[in-house]
């Protein structure tokens, strides 16, 4: 784990960002949008329970079980396999397909559009999500996200952590890898872009599963950088 002062050079020339859980809050927003839809469900556990989905569900595409497929798809698929344990079997297509573009209206985080902008003041900054390119274009739309460019597992058909969406980074801004930063919250992420040669900086979101599951946001001196949130990460980083 690194502190940097704001005179000292920096490496790296592109930061891309995980959104889900680093940049947003999925957990808040969905037992906001839920509650207020369907005040009798528990919000809490089904945004959960959709959430848990996601990971089998890109392992299929990962493993070659099946062609790539865009998250929105993979979303739509689990949540109408939870709408049945949750009493919702009985809503419309039109309403199962409204609550999963909830995916598009996720919020960001409180420091996230201000550090963003901190932080693109020096570097190129860009998404680097499994989220789908319309998904994560509708979010920066409605959440004022300042990206200089979309970057999505879509454009290189494969999901994280496979290397050639980190590699692809490189590849998309013709850079090495070493000068391209993943940030993010999940550290399983940060390994297999450092596996890829890329910088990595940790974002400590312990409230990213909601308050009633914290997460140990342990530092990891693999990381090139660990910061409390984004605008953290642009004291470090000299912004």
């Amino acid at each position: 784990m690194n502190t940097l002062s704001t005179s000292a050079p920096v490496s790296a020339r592109v930061l891309v960002f995980d959104i889900f859980g680093t940049v947003v809050d999925w957990h808040g927003s969905i037992v906001r949008e839920l509650t207020a839809r369907h005040p009798q469900v528990d919000a809490n556990a089904f945004a959960l329970a959709w959430r848990a989905g996601y990971q089998p569900a890109m392992e299929a595409v990962r493993s070659g079980g099946r062609g790539f497929v865009k998250l929105d798809a993979l979303h739509r698929e689990i949540l109408d396999g939870l709408l049945p344990r949750f009493g919702l079997s009985h809503l419309p297509e039109a309403e199962r397909a409204d609550l999963n573009r909830v995916w598009h209206r996720l919020e960001a985080w409180p420091d996230s559009v201000a550090g963003l902008t901190r932080l693109k003041t020096r570097f190129t900054i860009a998404s680097l999500s499994n989220g789908n390119i319309g998904l994560l274009t509708n979010m920066a739309k409605r959440a004022g996200l300042p990206w200089d460019c979309v970057l999505s597992a879509e454009v290189f058909r494969a999901y994280k952590p496979d290397p050639r969406t980190y590699l692809g980074v490189a590849e998309v801004f013709d850079v090495a890898p070493a000068e391209v930063m993943l940030v993010a919250a999940h550290q399983d992420d940060l390994a297999a872009a450092r596996a890829c040669g890329l910088q990595t900086a940790y974002i400590e979101r312990p409230l990213e599963f909601g308050a009633g599951q914290p997460k140990d946001v342990s530092a990891d001196p693999a990381n090139t950088w660990h910061a409390r949130d984004l605008l953290h990460l642009a004291d470090q980083l000299g912004c």
